[in-house]
């Protein structure tokens, strides 16, 4: 059998210390995770950020660097993800944006109240990547390249 990883994005946003997380539904279970979601064919890292930023939250962000880069292999189903990790601003909601099914909706929580409930984290990759993120991890945007990049001419 091939071994095959999922490629997915989650995005930190942070503002005045609360991070903009979703809760969805996983298993029947009511979750915490960043905006994040599956690279789809045919699209950028950056762009599939963006969208599922504004998919599962109604935000609009501006990406600002890589927090990070992950292996993660989830025990309740032994699928291994690669997750590009962005960090963001908040720019716009836009509350009558229709959000993904299963989404319940987004919620702003501080490390500390994210750091209190882990029952409710999607995975573990929820609180490292906000750490990472407060720890200063930040890579330049120009770390991902996508086929239509060219580099300096």
């Amino acid at each position: 059998m091939r071994f095959t990883p999922h490629v997915t994005v989650a995005t930190v946003v942070e503002d005045q210390g609360r991070f903009l997380l979703v809760e969805e539904l996983a298993g029947g279970q009511a979750v915490l995770n960043q905006p994040a979601g599956h690279l789809e064919a045919d699209e950028s890292l950056i762009a599939a950020a963006l969208r599922e930023t504004l998919e599962e939250t109604g935000w609009e962000v501006e990406l600002t660097a890589v927090t990070g880069i992950y292996l993660y292999t989830a025990p309740s189903n032994g699928v291994t993800y690669q997750r590009v990790c962005f960090a963001a601003k908040p720019l716009r909601h836009l509350p009558d944006s229709p959000l993904d099914e299963g989404i319940i909706g987004p919620r702003w929580l501080t490390r500390e109240e994210l750091a209190a409930q882990p029952e409710r984290w999607r995975s573990e990759l929820v609180l490292r990547c906000i750490d990472d993120y407060l720890a200063g991890e930040r890579h330049a945007l120009s770390l991902i390249r996508d086929p239509a990049d060219r580099g300096p001419a």
